[in-house]
């Protein structure tokens, strides 16, 4: 009997260079598991591009016109495919690979190392994985570290926290806006406001990016949970 045929990974590529996707689609392309379904120059073209293609990976510039990359990538998720989103981008700043992840990104690969990486970037999260630019791993595992010093009292701080208030923390540090939130737990936006507040009292945190770190130390942010989100 015949070998079942290898399923094909289908890719998106939105880059506003023309020349890049030229280039990146020539190198998907070759890959006898993979086949580009569709190419965007804009933030809105790749949300319309996703919508219509509904391809496994999406592979999406930070820097484009219209629409943002991370509002692009967004939109995408909360469309309810299951396309997974790999970021392509020259930023190396921690700031945005944090910004992406909690956006609901599954891969980050810096643009000066997408020949080597960028393959292995999309067959691993189509296969549920994640993949980090390894120059920028490390990050990763500060973040941790960090968090588990005093890992202690914030998860004593967690179990004073209602089934509600969670609920908002993942949504908060998932990137949604406060109206957004609003809308998916029918509540008015100033409840949200007031459970935003009682999180950062509660928890002892001072900003968002502390969120985010938070709920992914506690398992409560990741690629998963936020396609969950997004799917609703």
């Amino acid at each position: 009997m015949p070998a079942a045929p290898r399923s094909v990974i289908r890719v998106l590529i939105a880059d506003d260079h023309a020349i890049l996707r030229s280039g990146l689609k020539l190198l998907v392309n070759a890959q006898a598991d993979m086949s580009v379904v569709g190419e965007a120059a804009d933030g809105q073209q790749a949300i319309d591009t996703a919508r219509e293609t509904k391809p496994d990976v999406a592979l999406v510039d930070l820097a484009m016109p219209r629409v943002s990359g991370v509002d692009a990538l967004r939109k995408i998720l909360q469309d309810g495919a299951k396309t997974r989103v790999v970021v392509l981008t020259m930023h190396d700043d921690p700031a945005y690979l944090r910004s992406v992840l909690a956006a609901g990104a599954s891969g980050y690969v810096l643009k000066r190392s997408v020949d080597g990486d960028l393959l292995s970037a999309i067959r691993s999260v189509h296969n549920g994985g994640m993949f980090i630019d390894p120059s920028l791993a490390h990050i990763l595992v500060e973040d941790v570290v960090a968090g588990k010093k005093d890992a202690s009292s914030r998860m004593k701080a967690a179990r004073l926290l209602s089934d509600r208030e969670l609920e908002v923390l993942r949504l908060v540090a998932g990137g949604f806006s406060n109206k957004q939130i609003a809308a998916r737990i029918f509540v008015s936006i100033k409840t949200v406001e007031t459970y935003r507040a009682r999180l950062m009292s509660k928890l002892g945190l001072r900003n968002r990016s502390d969120l985010v770190r938070y709920a992914m130390h506690m398992g409560l942010l990741n690629a998963t949970t936020l396609e969950d989100e997004a799917a609703r």
